[in-house]
């Protein structure tokens, strides 16, 4: 997701999408410990999705 998609995203949407992207990262996690998944790098990239999100969701808060 493009930080252009992500700043399009209303306070509502930003939540429901950090919850999903939890719950995927928690599943990766759960998946990786019980056997190597494909591709490691995507928990990576997951995480860093949800600090982007949080960090938008955070600024959206301090405007209103």
């Amino acid at each position: 997701m493009k930080s252009t998609e992500i700043k399009e995203l209303n306070v509502v949407e930003l939540r429901e999408k950090i919850g999903s992207e939890k719950e995927a990262l928690r599943k990766m996690k759960f998946a990786h410990q019980v056997s190597a998944i494909e591709n490691p790098m995507k928990i990576r990239e997951t995480k860093k999705l949800i600090a982007r999100l949080n960090t938008e969701l955070r600024a959206k808060e301090l405007q209103k």
